[in-house]
């Protein structure tokens, strides 16, 4: 059923459709740190913008009061006054070089109108403003030593909350684009999930489907007419099985999972029928395959599609990794109350004890047993188990074969099947050998 050595593959380099997600991802990072860093540059300039215009209005207002109400004795903080009266010029002690500005004091002495402007002098700027007073021309100067150190303090805070704030829209827009692009990704991660788990489930009922059709043509020139007839029953029952397998993938590969439905199913007539479809193949290759139930009632609540997969594929391991004249026992049985047991047991190769968890990891790949094994069909059973409230353990040692058992919650005593099985349905084996039933 399992093998020893358990290999796991390589990861495997990112497909295409990986690398561009991978770069859409990337594109949207971009274009939109972008963006904001565009954002935040015109918020900047609105903002500098701003302040330089306030801190001109502010320059003007406290010259005009200047020259309204203030002396070379007590100008404003940053003003420096003159005053130019009957052709005498004072100033405000410590009035810096190149002030007054002497060409505006002539100009407005000769009849010109007020005047305002901007002029640098020792390397500082200054808004001065010129005007008559009563008999006295009147020169206010305002140093914009202080407004130009806020101007530029605040072109630094920019500047960090630029280079800050980019680093964090970068980081946000990663975490936003790879949010925007999961449900692509695992959109795609499911579409290769349900190719490879397609391949898997159909290669089991096909396998049967073949091996019957093969013995059909070599028994159609000697079997009777009652075997004919038993035979194509089975297979068409092995297309039955087969579509629903494909419904059961079909279901599962929704994007949005769902709950399936449930209803009681006997494991007992679901093993009945994995072990039945598989005699032609047992026979072909020299296995016993057979059927043991114990006492009580064996139904629990389910899919009965699922639990049909999990019963074929335990048998298709067993199968696979049992060597001709080996054996594969089935066996369903109510070993605690409220619990239904369904065991598949081989005399294969098995497996080191130490590999019995492993063995359930998604391709955990066997080097054993007949075929290509992608290890998936252990995986999938175990999904199927854990999705209907029950468990899956494995045990085995090397050279002396494997038993999977798989328990699952007991439907309850008012639960009825659509069908009842019999005790015959506990009688079954295949391959042409004898009987491995009982009670």
């Amino acid at each position: 059923m399992n093998s020893i050595p358990i290999r796991f593959p390589r990861r495997t380099a990112p497909g295409p459709e990986q690398r561009r997600l991978s770069s859409a991802q990337w594109t949207i990072t971009r274009r939109i740190s972008l963006v904001m860093s565009v954002i935040m540059l015109i918020i900047g300039v609105i903002v500098y913008g701003v302040m330089l215009f306030a801190q001109r209005a502010d320059a003007e207002r406290e010259t005009q009061w200047g020259i309204d109400h203030n002396t070379i004795d007590s100008p404003p903080v940053c003003v420096w006054m003159t005053v130019e009266r009957d052709g005498v010029i004072s100033s405000t002690p410590g009035t810096p070089a190149g002030l007054p500005v002497r060409a505006s004091l002539a100009a407005v002495r000769a009849g010109a109108p007020a005047m305002l402007e901007r002029v640098k002098r020792g390397g500082e700027e200054y808004t001065v403003r010129t005007a008559w007073r009563g008999a006295e021309v009147v020169q206010a100067a305002y140093g914009e030593r202080f407004q130009r150190a806020d101007r530029n303090h605040l072109l630094l805070a920019f500047a960090a909350a630029e280079a800050v704030g980019l680093l964090l829209v970068a980081l946000a827009s990663g975490m936003l684009a790879r949010r925007a692009m999961r449900p692509l990704s695992e959109a795609l991660d499911r579409q290769r999930r349900f190719v490879a788990d397609a391949s898997h489930e159909l290669r089991t009922p096909l396998t049967q489907l073949h091996t019957r059709a093969q013995l059909l043509v070599r028994r159609s020139g000697t079997a009777t007419p009652q075997q004919l007839a038993t035979d194509l029953r089975r297979l068409v029952t092995g297309t039955r099985q087969l579509g629903d397998v494909i419904d059961d993938l079909l279901l599962s590969a929704r994007l949005s999972q769902s709950p399936g439905s449930r209803e009681p199913v006997d494991l007992a007539t679901l093993a009945e029928e994995a072990v039945s479809a598989e005699d032609a193949r047992a026979q072909t290759m020299r296995l016993t395959v057979g059927l043991r139930c114990g006492p009580g009632r064996h139904v629990v609540m389910g899919t009965t599609s699922a639990l049909r997969r999990v019963i074929a594929a335990l048998v298709d391991n067993a199968m696979g990794h049992t060597p001709p004249g080996g054996e594969v026992v089935v066996s369903v049985d109510a070993p605690l109350p409220g619990i239904v047991s369904l065991s598949v047991r081989d005399t294969g190769v098995g497996f080191a004890p130490e590999e019995a968890t492993r063995m359930f990891e998604r391709f955990a790949r066997g080097a054993a047993g007949r075929g290509r094994r992608f290890g998936l069909g252990l995986a999938l059973a175990r999904e199927v188990v854990e999705s209907h409230g029950g468990r899956i353990t494995a045990g085995g040692r090397p050279g002396q074969g494997a038993l999977f058992t798989v328990e699952l919650p007991a439907a309850r005593a008012g639960e009825t099947i659509p069908r009842q099985r019999t005790i015959a349905s506990c009688l079954s084996a295949g391959g042409g050998r004898p009987d491995v039933s009982g009670h």
